[in-house]
């Protein structure tokens, strides 16, 4: 295998098939000790994340498949940490979707004038660049096509699918008495130009809380 790029949370190696292979770690984002999923920095390491991490992926990926909704998810290996994939294209240097069900993180810091930590969201979709310098700016649409970032008509469609997949994941932890607050997620293009989910669906890119509580990032693996 060839290293092709060291993560914060995972590394990524290049397979002789022309397919990769992700090796999650137990690092995760946070600032000052405390898990952040919106953070740009890696803020410490808990032991097992990286298996649960390939536990939930392997989970859903499985589920959108059955639901017939593209990714790169190829096979996984839990007790090694690792999940192969398809090649993708990225959007530009890559974009982060956020679907928010709650006002919570960085909505509340910039939003606070006008919302409470807590508020329903009701889906809001959002879009940000992956810029760790510059804080992974929020972009529009109209930036991301003058920027040439994205073609006429895949801002609508990575906002369908957006919805579309984080409507399962907050049904399918609804039924485990768990309400999902908010999750980040990453597309990309296919062999063919078609976009499909990648990277990760786990407890490191998402929120969630049992009641008024917020569900721990290996706690929330158990329920898989």
């Amino acid at each position: 295998m060839d290293l092709v790029y060291k993560g914060k949370t995972k590394d990524v190696y290049a397979l002789p098939d022309g397919t990769y292979r992700l090796q999650f770690k137990d690092d995760v984002t946070g600032v000052d000790g405390v898990f952040d999923p919106g953070a740009n920095q890696v803020g410490l390491s808990i032991e097992g994340s990286g298996r649960s991490n390939v536990v939930m992926s392997r989970y859903y990926f499985e589920m959108f498949e059955d639901q017939g909704i593209p990714t790169h998810y190829l096979s996984s290996d839990i007790e090694n940490q690792t999940m192969d994939v398809k090649p993708a294209e990225f959007f530009g240097k890559g974009i982060e979707v956020i679907c928010r069900y709650r006002a919570v993180g960085s909505f509340i810091r910039r939003y606070g004038l006008y919302a409470k930590d807590g508020d329903k969201l009701d889906g809001y979709v959002e879009i940000t660049l992956k810029d760790d310098e510059r804080e992974d700016p929020l972009v529009n649409e109209d930036a991301l096509l003058a920027l040439n970032i994205l073609r006429p008509g895949e801002y609508d469609e990575i906002k369908k699918a957006t919805k579309q997949i984080s409507q399962l994941i907050k049904d399918d932890l609804a039924d485990k008495g768990l309400e999902l607050y908010d999750l980040k997620l990453e597309f990309g293009r296919d062999k063919d130009g078609k976009l499909m989910l990648i990277d990760e669906v786990s407890a490191g890119n998402m929120r969630v809380y049992q009641g008024d509580q917020s569900v721990g990032h290996l706690e929330l693996a158990t329920f898989f």
